[in-house]
């Protein structure tokens, strides 16, 4: 049987005073063939009076102390192609400019209106064993697109995007993210009690234990706009 295509995902967080609410996923149209993470440490070796590093005559290299971590980055190499027919949510849809699709990410760098800054968001690559690169929490703090083929009216259909994104630690935010229990979904159209458990759990077979916290009996059955209480794993 072939296993289900796990599209990467780029889910975005809109700050409301001191809480984040997750928001619509964006679903890139091809995964990328490779990422990068990056994380640089910091090891310096002690100072003399004058700034310098204190060596000594007697030693190959100085002892060296351990002065924090940075903040890891996460480079990815997107592709865009809107010269066919795209399939999405089985349905087949016509784009006439790559842009409709490569904007969503741009607009991830700008301030948004009433949080005075750009968004945190949320990468996800189908399932990873705990303490992974994925499911990474992260800001972009660079973005290059490359169109590379238009169309006869002078509108691009293809692109290569390079974005990195840097670590966000949010102590509240993080909580939200490790412990379901906090969190209370509101249906949007095309979610599903799956699709749900895969985005909370890392496992959409958990699907029943929010069906089960929320008395529902039909899970082809949903009301947009109900909101569902999402317990904690045992």
């Amino acid at each position: 049987m072939i296993s289900k295509l796990e599209k990467l995902t780029i889910t975005p967080f809109a700050k409301k005073g001191d809480r984040f609410e997750k928001l619509l996923p964006i679903f890139v149209l091809f995964n990328p063939e490779s990422y990068t993470i990056s994380k640089s440490v910091t090891w310096s070796p002690p100072q003399t009076s004058g700034g310098s590093a204190n060596t000594h005559s007697k030693s190959n290299a100085p002892v060296i102390s351990f002065g924090g971590g940075d903040s890891r980055q996460l480079t990815l190499e997107l592709f865009f192609d809107v010269t066919s027919p795209i399939n999405r949510v089985s349905k087949t849809i016509i784009i006439k400019d790559v842009r409709e699709e490569t904007n969503k990410i741009a607009t991830l760098t700008l301030i948004e209106p009433n949080e005075d800054q750009p968004r945190v968001c949320e990468i996800s690559w189908g399932q990873a064993p705990a303490n992974s690169d994925f499911p990474f929490l992260g800001v972009i703090t660079s973005l290059t697109q490359r169109f590379t083929q238009f169309s006869r009216d002078g509108r691009p259909v293809r692109a290569n995007l390079s974005v990195t994104f840097k670590e966000f630690l949010d102590p509240k935010l993080d909580k939200l993210r490790t412990n379901p229990q906090l969190i209370i979904r509101v249906l949007k159209g095309g979610d599903s009690l799956s699709s749900i458990a895969a985005e909370v759990y890392r496992n959409p077979k958990n699907w029943r234990i929010i069906a089960q916290a929320n008395n529902i009996d039909d899970p082809r059955r949903l009301s947009v706009g109900r909101s569902l209480t999402i317990p904690k794993l045992r």
